[in-house]
């Protein structure tokens, strides 16, 4: 497929298309040079229907567990055979036998969410503990907590599972995080981000996965815990000197647009902001007004985290 080299799109535009924020788009220009836009007769950056598809594989090249210095300047050739060999391996099975690659994780979420379903803590402890150990962070991360989390929370959601036991099954997974960013920690001298639930959020395990994301990317990490106060959580990057605060939005609040406009206003010159979640969306145009960065999904995090780390 042939794709226009015309510079016709405004960034807003490509950010979305291609998965990013306008923010990682700019970082990538600067420290990479992965596209190289035009100029509208203003001065504005203009983007090609190719710069798009390059951003876009770049993007999905990031989520395989790939640095974005490795494959920024690649082709676009390269990068769709990159993106299409990635592919593969994460669905590769040896039809013989049934045994998986060893890096697919599918049989042990089916495992974790089967003792999940089944009420069985120490199955489910057990899974956790076996899935953490043999797969690598990142696809443990993405394809075993993740996919855990939503599916502990539709069964509550649903009656499919005691409130108790909705308790002791997050729990678990919040343990098996925590000991996993443990080990994740970089030294010292790496940056700080601290990571949050704003008040009246109490929904910890999405926090806790962008806690342990942010180590695998070589971030020191500091989680604050669930439901606090924007001034509160200023208070610690302030004191810290944090060069990113990062909240998790699960659910949507009366008290959502104030606590984020607060923060906004009371995080220091150079304290980055992101802001993800099941519910972040919905405080979109907050964010932007805070020129903070909306947050959408592992991947997205990682390409924001890595650009952060060039612009300091």
């Amino acid at each position: 497929m042939e794709f226009s080299t015309e510079p016709r799109h405004p960034i807003q535009v490509v950010a979305r298309r291609a998965g990013l924020t306008a923010d990682v788009l700019r970082a990538w220009e600067r420290r990479y040079e992965a596209v190289t836009p035009g100029r509208s007769t203003t001065g504005r950056r203009r983007y090609s229907d190719l710069d798009v598809e390059r951003l876009r594989l770049i993007r999905l090249a990031i989520g395989a567990g790939r640095r974005v210095g490795q494959v920024a300047r690649l082709g676009l050739p390269e990068l769709q055979q990159l993106v299409a060999e990635d592919r593969a391996a994460e669905g590769t099975r040896t039809p013989a036998t049934g045994r998986t690659d060893e890096h697919d994780a599918t049989p042990y979420l089916r495992e974790v969410v089967g003792a999940a379903t089944a009420c069985d803590p120490k199955r489910l402890r057990l899974g956790l503990e076996r899935a953490c150990s043999a797969l690598p962070p990142l696809v443990f991360l993405e394809s075993v907590a993740r996919p855990l989390m939503y599916e502990i929370g539709r069964l509550w959601d649903t009656g499919e599972m005691s409130a108790g036991y909705e308790h002791l099954a997050s729990g678990l997974l919040r343990q098996t995080l925590m000991r996993l960013t443990e080990t994740l920690q970089p030294g010292d001298e790496a940056p700080l981000i601290l990571v949050a639930t704003p008040a009246q959020q109490r929904h910890e395990l999405g926090a806790l996965l962008v806690t342990a994301v942010a180590a695998l990317e070589g971030w020191r990490t500091m989680f604050l815990s669930g439901d606090l106060p924007a001034q509160e959580i200023a208070r610690v990057a302030e004191a810290t000197r944090a060069r990113a605060v990062a909240v998790s939005i699960t659910t949507t609040a009366p008290n959502i647009r104030d606590e984020l406009m607060h923060l906004g206003q009371l995080l220091g010159e150079g304290v980055a902001l992101l802001v993800g979640g099941q519910a972040s969306q919905t405080y979109e145009e907050t964010i932007r007004q805070l020129r903070g960065v909306w947050v959408r999904d592992v991947p997205s995090l990682r390409a924001v985290l890595q650009a952060l780390v060039v612009s300091a």
